[in-house]
């Protein structure tokens, strides 16, 4: 049996600076991986977490094309395989359809899809030379439900789950595991302006069995399972991290 570690990997997480991100960030280092976080602005974290020897940074706009070659080079530099790529980058802008602008909703697929789907690409090398890689994409209960998150949101996430069906089937021959996780109502920096209006907070914690919000901590603790060789008979799942909202349903 495997041990429950991540000592010896070498994982790639895109928005590692707060949030989700961080949390999965914190949970891999002091599982024993390398890992390099790429976001905007990584000040806020270099020298500052445990195992912090073994982290690595690269700052810049993920939806820049000729930054997501830069990364890649980056990881070429560091590794000479990767283990664990973590797609957590997203954003969200909150309306009804109707009112959101081409440019609005064409910001939101360049972030939270497209630049997924490329980083994922210029990835694969690196992710066959491990032999037994593992892809997390961190997609959203929104891209099965509505959740009055807005359209534009849910679509892109819609696309995420899609995409790692058909990565799970296409990469399964060379070892390139590929899962997505949904996380509902989760304590973070992107759902705070939610979860600030009291009448809102009250709906979610209505439709939710758990009584609560999420805490990035119980997603990073699943992002770090499916990363593992314990999962290693797990591919093309959406695992949703909701406390029981899609079992209940209304």
């Amino acid at each position: 049996m495997a041990d429950w570690t991540l000592k010896g990997k070498k994982a790639l997480v895109t928005g590692g600076t707060k949030g989700i991100g961080l949390a999965i960030v914190k949970e891999f280092l002091e599982l024993g991986a390398e890992v390099l976080v790429v976001a905007r602005d990584t000040k806020s974290i270099q020298g500052r977490l445990k195992n912090s020897a073994n982290l690595f940074t690269i700052d810049g706009d993920l939806s820049d094309s000729h930054f997501r070659i830069q990364l890649a080079n980056k990881v070429a530099e560091n590794w000479d395989k990767l283990d664990i790529l973590v797609n957590n980058v997203g954003t969200n802008i909150r309306k009804k359809f109707i009112d959101y602008s081409e440019e609005e909703y064409r910001k939101l697929f360049e972030v939270n899809l497209f630049s997924l789907t490329e980083i994922t690409r210029l990835s694969y090398p690196f992710l066959k030379n491990s032999t037994a890689a593992s892809v997390i994409n961190i997609a959203s209960v929104a891209g099965t439900f509505d959740v009055q998150s807005g359209p534009p949101y849910g679509m892109t996430k819609a696309a995420i789950i899609q995409l790692t069906r058909h990565l799970a089937v296409e990469w399964a021959s060379v070892g390139i595991r590929v899962n997505s996780i949904s996380p509902w109502y989760i304590q973070t920096p992107l759902t705070e302006s939610v979860l600030l209006q009291p009448d809102r907070l009250q709906k979610i914690i209505d439709r939710t069995p758990l009584s609560r919000v999420g805490q990035p901590e119980e997603v990073a603790n699943l992002a770090a399972f499916l990363a593992m060789d314990l999962a290693s008979y797990i591919t093309g799942q959406d695992i949703m991290v909701d406390g029981g909202m899609s079992a209940k349903g209304l």
